[in-house]
């Protein structure tokens, strides 16, 4: 099967690519999209990372310092800016 690639700034980064690991286009296209698939299937979603984390913070005693209060969230238009 054959592909034709139209884009002449896609056609540039492959070739530069099969360039630099000397290898041929078609391996470099292959291997860049068998190490895409990979990655994508690995990515672990945001809220799955930051969970512990959260889970952490929650897990802290409140001190009653004033730090431990809520924030204020102040509309833009009295601020001035």
């Amino acid at each position: 099967m054959a592909y034709h690639i139209k884009d002449k700034v896609t056609d540039r980064v492959i070739r530069e690519l099969a360039v630099l690991k000397g290898k041929p286009i078609l391996d470099v296209i292959r291997e860049a999209c068998e190490n895409e698939i990979l990655r994508e299937r690995r990515r672990v979603p945001l809220a799955q990372r930051v969970r512990p984390l959260q889970q952490k913070i929650a897990a802290a005693p409140r001190t009653g310092d004033v730090a431990d209060k809520d924030f204020e969230v102040v509309p833009e238009n009295r601020t001035g800016v």
